[in-house]
């Protein structure tokens, strides 16, 4: 089912797209994919005066601050390149957008991420980004936990295991909220922005 409805008061938030996490073998869409669409996106959402959100992960194991819990799955050794964690340069630059900075999984957890969505009256956040069963996902559940209206972009997010990322897509994000492509989120953007404009008007 496509997405419905864009709100009004509605926030792009980009998820990891920063250097080291576009440069990882994803699917179904690669990291030049999911960036291309994220860059058209955002573009949208800058032309309509709409916020948005670059969220990247940064930290390490060997610092204070990252998650101490056991895993079964070992954490990579050693230290990662330099510039691993900055925004890739195609969605960089832009004044206006909104930094977050996280060191776990949710871009909610431990930032102000909140704090600054409502402070703008944001009600619905428009979810991309990599990787899709662990940053989107995660971020997902935090908005829909927090009372936002999620919508997942289809083919702005990927993940390094194909099967991974369709539980997600079609198990997952039904669940928290609506699924819609760039284009049609995109489209529901300018009539939603061109219908309140026109109130505006006639009022």
């Amino acid at each position: 089912m496509p997405v419905t409805t864009v709100d009004t008061t509605t926030a792009l938030v980009l998820v990891d797209l920063q250097n080291l996490v576009v440069g990882l073998p994803t699917r179904p869409y690669t990291g030049r994919e999911v960036v291309a669409r994220a860059v058209e996106l955002a573009d949208a959402f800058r032309e309509h005066g709409a916020p948005v959100v670059l969220v990247r992960l940064t930290g390490g194991v060997d610092r204070p601050d990252a998650s101490p819990g056991r895993t079964e799955v070992p954490r990579p050794p050693g230290a990662l390149p330099a510039g691993w964690d900055v925004i890739v340069d195609d969605l960089a630059g832009h004044p206006g957008d909104i930094l977050v900075t996280k060191r776990t999984w949710s871009a909610f957890h431990g930032t102000d991420l909140d704090l600054r969505l409502r402070r703008r009256g944001v009600t619905q956040v428009v979810l991309a980004g990599i990787t899709t069963s662990i940053g989107v996902e995660s971020t997902a559940r935090a908005a829909y936990d927090h009372g936002y209206h999620v919508t997942l972009v289809t083919d702005a997010i990927a993940d390094r295991d194909e099967e991974v990322h369709h539980h997600s897509m079609e198990r997952i994000f039904p669940l928290l909220g609506e699924r819609g492509s760039t284009a049609e989120i995109i489209d529901l953007l300018a009539r939603t922005r061109a219908s309140s404009a026109a109130g505006t008007r006639s009022g």
